[in-house]
């Protein structure tokens, strides 16, 4: 497997300028079929979609004056978007190809979702029981009311010691908890590795390099697993038109993307060409294309989980991938004249340096 190479550029998200309102989005989604907007509603510098004061850790950084574009996007989404998400679970497309892994648990949950927090709840935990999901320290993994975590405990910190995951009736946490039935030894991994940071250094006014790369996956990363070294070149280096054009054949059958960001997913209910994920490339047997799906998504939960605990990721070491420009993904991207578009398919530092 590749891990994260410190020498890959940092990924970037588009700048495009977000609709004023609900009915411009609409207006603007048009013949390609996708908002032009920037990805708001959960970044980067928010692990988990802004708990309050409950997490110092989060807010700290959130919302200082060297805050990152997303990070002040999310502050304000904060001030206008209530925990209850309800009317939300009834805008998810369980057909997006990205939805995959998610589909038939996601379908099943959503109508306990609309029903109320308490029977979605029950719905997850009678589900992580059956799974017998467990955190990076082996305990039983269950979902709690967000409102239960105590004032001042870390929110990794609070999973690590209990098991139960603080989560909220929204979207983002919707996501976050079919992520955990998904890849549950990449999310114990990563829980494991943030509440040990926690451990040893406290919260703090900034995580540092590890964390940031830990929240940076958990929030917005995907896999691009392939057996093809010249396809993971590309994605390296921002060669789109190999990737996404000449190569566009090879996707199902030399590499593959998959989410496993739980902000991501949620900004994908509402599809936007700039919305763009952290991709940790992973180099995968060639068997592994005549593999079910079932045997891929389990083969790179406990591959990945390993490399996080083993190894020291850094933010640098993954790669942008524009999520909609990933070949059978989007309509739109039949057409070569999507990918020319240098606002969402950048040249990368290094192009530009040569």
């Amino acid at each position: 497997m590749s891990e994260p190479d410190d020498a890959s550029p940092r990924g970037r998200m588009s700048g495009v300028r977000r609709p004023a309102g609900e009915a411009d989005r609409r207006r603007r989604f048009g013949a390609a079929g996708f908002a032009d907007r920037p990805g708001a509603s959960s970044g980067p510098g928010d692990p988990h979609g802004g708990r309050g004061s409950a997490h110092p850790d989060r807010t700290a950084v959130d919302c200082g004056p060297g805050a990152s574009r997303a990070s002040r996007a999310l502050s304000r989404r904060r001030e206008s978007h209530p925990d209850g998400d309800g009317p939300s679970f009834d805008r998810i497309d369980w057909s997006a190809p990205w939805l995959a892994p998610f589909a038939d648990r996601g379908g099943r949950w959503a109508p306990a979702a609309r029903q109320g927090e308490a029977a979605w709840l029950r719905m997850l935990n009678d589900d992580a029981r059956a799974e017998r999901l467990a955190t990076g320290r082996g305990l039983p993994l269950r979902f709690i009311e967000q409102a239960t975590l105590p004032a001042g405990v870390a929110y990794e910190t609070h999973i690590a010691e209990t098991g139960a995951v603080p989560t909220r009736h929204n979207l983002h946490d919707f996501f976050n908890a079919l992520v955990w039935f998904a890849y549950p030894r990449i999310k114990a991994a990563l829980n494991a590795r943030q509440a040990a940071a926690i451990d040893a250094a406290g919260v703090g006014s900034a995580r540092g390099g590890v964390r940031d790369a830990l929240t940076l996956f958990d929030e917005s990363g995907a896999l691009f697993a392939t057996s093809d070294p010249a396809l993971a070149a590309a994605l390296r280096g921002f060669d789109w038109p190999t990737l996404m054009r000449a190569s566009r054949d090879a996707w199902g059958s030399r590499c593959d993307a998959r989410i496993v960001g739980h902000a991501l997913a949620e900004k994908l209910v509402d599809p936007y060409k700039g919305c763009t994920a952290h991709a940790w490339i992973v180099d995968v047997p060639a068997a592994y294309f005549d593999w079910r799906d079932e045997q891929r998504r389990a083969w790179l939960d406990e591959r990945v989980a390993a490399a996080l605990v083993s190894t020291e990721p850094t933010s640098r070491g993954f790669a942008p991938l524009p999520v909609l420009g990933v070949p059978g993904w989007w309509p739109a991207n039949a057409s070569p004249s999507f990918y020319d578009d240098p606002r969402v398919f950048r040249s990368g530092r290094r192009a530009r340096e040569a």
